[in-house]
This record gives C-alpha cells, structure tokens and sequence, in this order.
C-alpha cells in the first residue's frame, strides 16, 4: 500500500519519512522550527555583510570610523541571542519530556527489543512472553513483487496494533546496538545490562509497514541488521498473536527458562 511505498527508502530522498507517531510529528515541527530561525539568521548575518562591504569598503569610505563602541548595539546583540536560545529551548525541553516515556496509566501494551551480533530478537511480555528471533533475508531469497527491500528485510517481523500506546523496553545480549526506527522517531541505544525505554502510538490511518536499522557500530555484520515493524489493526493484531504463538512456541518456553535461571541466580547471589 501507500504507506509501506512511503516508509522505505526513495530516489533522492532529502526530507524525513512521513511520521508515523505523535513524537515524531513533534520532531518533525521542532525541526522546521530551527530551520526558519537559522534561515533567517543566516540571511541576516549575509545581509549585514553585504552592506558593510558596499557601506564601507576603502572606496566608498576613505576615512575609517574609529567608533569603539556603541552600548545600544552591545545590549542588543546580547539580548537578542539569548531570546533565540529561549525560544529554541522551551519547544526542545518540551519534546524531550514528550519522547521520553509515555504516561504510565496510558501504556497498553510492552515490546521487548534485545539486540544480538548480528539480528534483533522480541518479547511480548503481554502475551504470555511469546518471543522470536528477526535475521535478515538474504539477497538471492529477496521477493519484489512481496515489497521486500533488499538489506531493509526480515524473516519475522514485529507486528504491533495501531492506536495502542505501546511501551518498548531495549536491552543488549553483547555490545552495544542501537534500535532505530526513522518513522517513529525512535533512534535509542540497547545497552548489555541495561534498560531503555520509549514508546510508539501509530494512529489507525496510519497502519503499514515501517523500517530501520541498527544505528551503533557493533561488528562486522553491523549493516545487517534490519528493523522492518507491521502496525496492523487491532483485529489483525490479535489474529497474528493466535498464529505467532503456535509458531514460536518453542521461543516462549526458552524465553521461561531463561527468566527461570536470572531468578534462581539473583537468590543465590
């Protein structure tokens, strides 16, 4: 559909992807703001060369001011900076608090993401800790007429329902990794020992696939390492967590043993 054409890379791209998510359109309009600023600052600052290279060039002025100072002018290319970073800072501290973490009485569901050398894998703690592994396709296997990209492809991708508010939790199981999703406004490191966290609400009329790409240099396959995330309808959700569960079935017990373990060790210790 419309939306997996958008979200996957275009000839001469120069702008970001369509946002997909409310922090994103945010970034989105932060960003246009600072562009109009250093536009105009920009211009400005050229302007103002300009006039003094017609204003006072040895031709036009033989006798050079020796004007050392002018308090107006002082005060004022004082002020005004300040009142720029103002303007900059209050939006940005606002977008940072927005992106951090959603609301916890607003969170619906939890996507675990853990990074591995060299593939993702992802945990459903909401449905009964279903888990599965997500490698890339390779090339000679890509199908074209599916709407596989090459490099930006998977063999399990990560289904999510749209107008859910979705807490994503990222760890590491080596070194480190970076889960990047350019649509959701999402580019976070996984950390081996750590927990980060943001969130995802992808709005009904936005439903399709989304892709991206580990982020942070973590190898020699560090290329190939693909993100591609399928945010379906809630009914189509929860058709896909029926099939997903019977397929990955085997995942969710060794997901159980592994937690099983972390417990008994953490009692020893």
């Amino acid at each position: 559909n419309s939306v997996v054409a958008q979200n996957g890379p275009q000839p001469w791209q120069m702008n970001f992807r369509p946002a997909a998510t409310p922090v994103m359109e945010d970034i989105v309009s932060f960003h246009n703001l600072l562009l109009i600023i250093e536009v105009l600052i920009v211009l400005f600052v050229l302007g103002l060369m300009v006039y003094i290279v017609i204003k006072f060039n040895a031709k036009a002025n033989p006798v050079p001011t020796k004007t050392t100072h002018n308090s107006f002018l002082e005060v004022m290319w004082t002020v005004i900076p300040i009142v720029i970073l103002v303007v900059i800072a209050v939006p940005s501290m606002k977008l940072l608090y927005f992106m951090d973490k959603a609301p916890e009485d607003k969170v619906e569901m939890t996507l675990k993401v853990i990074g591995h050398q060299w593939y993702w894998s992802y945990e459903y703690p909401d449905a009964g800790n279903l888990a599965f592994d997500s490698n890339l396709i390779p090339d000679e296997e890509i199908d074209v007429s599916k709407g596989q990209i090459r490099l930006l492809e998977v063999d399990n991708r990560v289904a999510i329902p749209v107008d859910t508010t979705i807490r994503v939790i990222m760890t590491s199981d080596d070194v480190l990794h970076n889960w990047a999703i350019p649509a959701f406004g999402i580019k976070m490191d996984t950390v081996p020992g750590r927990i980060n966290e943001a969130w995802i609400r992808v709005p009904a009329e936005k439903a399709g696939v989304y892709r991206g790409q580990c982020s942070e240099l973590c190898g020699v396959n560090h290329g190939y390492m693909p993100i591609v995330i399928d945010a379906m309808p809630k009914q189509e959700f929860a058709k896909w967590l029926v099939r997903a569960k019977k397929e990955f079935a085997s995942n969710t017990g060794q997901v159980d043993l592994a937690q099983t373990k972390i417990t008994i060790d953490t009692m020893v210790d």
